[in-house]
């Protein structure tokens, strides 16, 4: 009789499981294509052209109805039967769907103003900038993220990498004034790009044995080229990565070239940074759901994680390039709590000066380029520091149980390519 019950039970879960895969199959199926049929605009870097390109009230009101519609289905669908890949793609379109809800619901708030134009002055200046801000936050960032808490955690990380800045002036055994004038002295500068060109290049060498300690399938990743940036509306940023190219351009525009920006500009750019990452998502076997988005919190966050490994990777050879990493790190801690204070809380352009100066001294110039893109960009900036500062959490998290790896580590955080990180938390066993 035991035996026969055991047969039943098990003839019912066999006869029920490929039911409910086809239901889920069949279902992601048709999410995928009437989402495609949507033309849903993509996240622009401005928010006023992310406003700009609201569609017709039709159009907005025929999105909505849709997803109203897949949130409904998703709480009638059973998962407990398919595979961790496609349950993961479950929780995409469960997290796709209350963020687009989410813009949705501005957007018809949005048709209900009178407005001919979009104001150029920042978000603040419009009625519901906050509700704006809010949602640029989380798709941005990460759905869990809030100004309030962002804010916070700015604060936080900018006495972290200050503690951290102090301790390397100690290490120095000078003063405070004295090591501020030694780390000016010309031999931190290089002068021409040919010395830039071979410093990265050498450390590339150095990097491309270290790397495959730490990180998985580093042998597998296409090779990297490095150049001289042309292009001077990107001068804006140190560095940055075409992976259409495969190349990360270093920005050098005749002006002194600080020599402690190598180290962590090759690790964020390079390997095992944007490059190393994006090459081998393309070698991950993702599903055609997952490359329908991308999660830039992940990205960047990714890429400023890594610079916090550049003792372990032996690429801070000195305090000096160690300090260098810092010295940016505390840039993007300052513009965290800014973006949130220019954006939500509707600081001034004078206020958030007065809070750049607080912590940084000697480069209002920056502060002011960087008050200008933070009210054209709202949120972007906050990317690097949530995620890296996530996957530093989670790190330190794992690091405390017993037979840690750095290298497994790094596997369970890639394994899917960019994800949230409010959903690739439930996959990666902390």
């Amino acid at each position: 009789m035991k035996n026969l019950l055991i047969t039943i039970i098990g003839f019912l879960i066999l006869s029920c499981t490929p039911q409910k895969t086809d239901e889920w199959t069949n279902f992601k199926s048709k999410f995928i294509k009437e989402y495609d049929s949507l033309n849903i605009s993509p996240l622009q870097l401005s928010y006023q052209q992310n406003i700009a390109s609201i569609k017709s009230e039709d159009s907005v009101l025929l999105q909505y109805d849709f997803f109203i519609n897949i949130k409904e289905q998703l709480s009638t669908i059973d998962v407990r039967n398919i595979s961790t890949k496609e349950k993961l793609n479950y929780d995409l379109i469960r997290y796709e769907t209350d963020l687009n809800l989410e813009r949705l619901r501005l957007e018809k708030q949005w048709k209900t103003i009178a407005t001919d134009s979009i104001s150029t002055k920042g978000l603040s200046t419009l009625k519901n900038g906050k509700e704006w801000y809010t949602y640029f936050l989380k798709k941005w960032v990460d759905k869990e993220a809030t100004p309030d808490k962002i804010y916070a955690f700015g604060l936080k990380e900018i006495d972290r990498v200050k503690r951290n800045m102090k301790s390397i002036q100690i290490q120095s055994g000078m003063d405070s004034s004295t090591f501020q004038e030694y780390i000016h002295l010309p031999q931190f500068y290089y002068t021409d790009v040919d010395s830039i060109q071979l410093a990265f290049e050498r450390l590339k060498i150095e990097i491309d044995t270290t790397a495959p300690l730490y990180f998985p399938d580093v042998n597998k990743i296409t090779n990297l080229i490095i150049k001289q940036g042309t292009i001077k509306r990107m001068a804006i940023a140190p560095a940055y990565y075409m992976d259409n190219q495969q190349t990360f351009y270093y920005n050098y525009f005749d002006a002194p070239y600080n020599k402690r920006q190598i180290a962590w500009i090759y690790l964020h750019e390079g390997i095992p940074g944007h490059h190393y990452q994006i090459d081998l998502e393309k070698k991950t076997d993702r599903t055609a759901l997952q490359n329908k988005f991308e999660y830039y919190g992940f990205i960047e966050g990714y890429a400023a994680y890594v610079e916090e490994l550049g003792v372990t990777l032996g690429a801070y050879k000195t305090i000096y390039d160690e300090l260098g990493k810092w010295e940016w790190d505390l840039i993007r801690s300052v513009r965290v709590s800014m973006d949130v204070g220019l954006n939500y809380y509707n600081w001034t352009d004078e206020e958030a000066l007065l809070f750049w100066q607080k912590y940084i001294v000697d480069q209002d110039q920056i502060a002011q380029r960087e008050i200008a893109r933070m009210k054209r960009w709202p949120a972007q900036v906050v990317t690097y520091k949530y995620g890296g500062g996530k996957i530093l959490e989670w790190k330190e998290k794992a690091a405390k149980k017993d037979g840690f790896s750095l290298i497994k580590f790094h596997e369970k955080i890639l394994q899917f390519g960019n994800t949230p990180f409010s959903v690739l938390e439930n996959y990666i066993d902390l």
